[in-house]
Order: structure tokens, then sequence, then C-alpha cells
């Protein structure tokens, strides 16, 4: 575990880091992330990361987010996705986003485009990747704790043509 994640992760379960995060992490990274050509993502230092560009569920507009993920060891690229919303009420826009079009979906990891499939867990394999998360990061549990929503997971495969 790098320097500091434990205090990080005290300091990522509050509401106070909710309500701000979601304002600044994501414009932080975009920024950096474009500066640097896809070599960076501020929010990697401390977990895995990747930027998640997928058509609007309603508008069809291209939406670019960067997101923490959890990297699947395997053959080819997964990740597994948690859209904890930082703990807030709605779901985040991008898991909708992936649900209108699972395979219009493409992940910059670590600088290389990756086409990808997305699939909502549900049920054992949701339940598995769940607590894998937890592992993973523990604010999770606050961030559930503090919602009625079940948070949506993703796994992301890459599909091979992109």
């Amino acid at each position: 575990m790098a320097p500091g994640v434990r205090l990080i992760q005290k300091v990522s379960a509050t509401r106070t880091f909710a309500r701000i995060a979601p304002h600044v992490v994501p414009a932080m990274d975009r920024t950096v992330h474009r500066l640097t050509r896809g070599k960076v993502l501020l929010s990697a230092r401390m977990l895995p990361g990747l930027i998640l560009t997928v058509p609007g569920a309603r508008s069809g507009q291209l939406r670019t987010t960067p997101l923490a993920c959890m990297p699947e060891n395997g053959a080819e690229p997964s990740w597994i996705l948690v859209g904890s919303n930082f703990g807030r009420t709605g779901h985040p826009a991008w898991t909708a986003n992936l649900l209108a079009g699972p395979d219009r979906a493409v992940v910059n990891w670590q600088g290389r485009d990756v086409a990808v499939h997305a699939t909502l867990l549900e049920g054992v394999e949701r339940e598995e990747a769940w607590r894998a998360a937890l592992k993973f990061w523990p604010p999770y549990a606050t961030y559930q704790a503090r919602v009625d929503r079940e948070i949506r997971l993703f796994r992301l495969r890459g599909r091979g043509d992109g």
C-alpha cells in the first residue's frame, strides 16, 4: 500500500469529500491527462485509473470520464468499475451511458485506447466483485451505507476491435 493511502481512504469516506471531490478530481484528471497526451492520470497515483469514453445515453455525444478501476488479471484486458458516485444519492451518469451502449465504450488505459464491452454485474458475479472491491478500496462500504440504491458494478472487457 502506497504511503498515505490509509489517510486518503479515511478522508475519501467523509461526506465533505463526497461533496467536493466530484467537482475537483475528474476536472484535474482530465486536464493532466490531456496535457500529458494520455501518459499521466493524477488519481491513478493512488488507485489504478482509466479514462472512459462512451456516448451519452440521451444525447449520443461522447462523454469522457476519469475513473478509478480494478484491473483484472487475465489473458484479455478487463477492469471492474464501481459506480459509487463518491457515496452520493444518484447513480453516476457514466453508468447509464454504459447501460445504453455497452459495446460503444473505449477506455484509455496507461495511454492506450481499448475498445470494450461493458457488463452490469448481478447476482453471484456481483457479490464476488463487490467483495474484491471492498478489499481493494474499503471506503466503498461507507459509500454503500450512505445510499439506498445498490451501487452498480461493471466488468469491462476488451473487444479486440479497437
